[in-house]
């Protein structure tokens, strides 16, 4: 579904990605687990085009997408959760939801889908006339996450969903994981947290300075010396 092959991406002259490569197939939940600074956020943003490659390309579904802006990314059925939520602070939950289903033209769809979502987050459903910024960080993340479901994707990106949330949040957002990829949503997920994303993903691969160091199943990675030393505190 999603290739990267040999992707370095800069930041000026600095180069944060090195001949990155990787696959993502349909179906599949695929990690990437690394150290804070290791380039795993933009390896996310190389993807939905706010990096520009220097080389390398992206392909989605067999179709070069490197070179395609932003909104043509999310038009083609990929959608980014940021890290640090990233949500519209004075807009109420309703409109943020409004907001991630903007591309949309199926409209008779949309208010079913919002209801699923209500289903899933019951809590946005009570706090839908309250400004995003008065909301909790775990009741944020799941409004993160709702306006990019909105966008109906098919391959939805996930970027350190977990960040300073209290445990019960982050099993709570882990389920949702494990619900939307069993029905039919692929998810590439972006986590500091290995333990968590290892048990939740198929395979794995791990980061190092811009660098894919290792990859595999997810618990061939997860019996692995060094993962288990550097990342899983064993």
């Amino acid at each position: 579904m999603l290739e990267l092959k040999g992707v370095c991406t800069y930041y000026g002259n600095i180069q944060a990605l090195w001949d990155v490569n990787l696959t993502i197939n349909q179906g599949e939940i695929v990690t990437l687990v690394g150290a804070n600074g290791a380039g795993k956020s933009t390896t996310l943003m190389s993807i939905c085009g706010a990096a520009a490659l220097r080389r390398g390309e992206i392909l989605f579904e067999g179709q070069p997408i490197h070179t395609m802006r932003p909104d043509k990314i999310v038009r083609l059925g990929i959608s980014q959760v940021p890290e640090g939520r990233l949500i519209f602070p004075d807009m109420t939950v309703q409109e943020n939801l409004d907001l991630g289903a903007y591309l949309r033209r199926d409209t008779r769809n949309i208010a079913r889908d919002q209801e699923m979502i209500f289903d899933m987050f019951p809590i946005l459903a009570k706090r839908r006339t309250q400004a995003g910024g008065t909301l909790s960080g775990g009741e944020q993340q799941m409004l993160a996450i709702s306006r990019a479901l909105m966008a109906k994707p098919r391959l939805l990106l996930l970027d350190e969903p977990s960040l300073g949330l209290a445990p019960i949040i982050i099993r709570q957002i882990f389920d949702i994981i494990r619900q939307v990829n069993k029905e039919g949503m692929t998810v590439f997920l972006v986590e500091q947290n290995a333990n968590q994303a290892l048990r939740v993903a198929n395979r794995g691969y791990v980061m190092e300075t811009g660098r894919i160091t290792l990859s595999g199943p997810s618990d061939e990675l997860m019996a692995n010396p060094e993962v288990r030393k550097a990342y899983l505190g064993v």
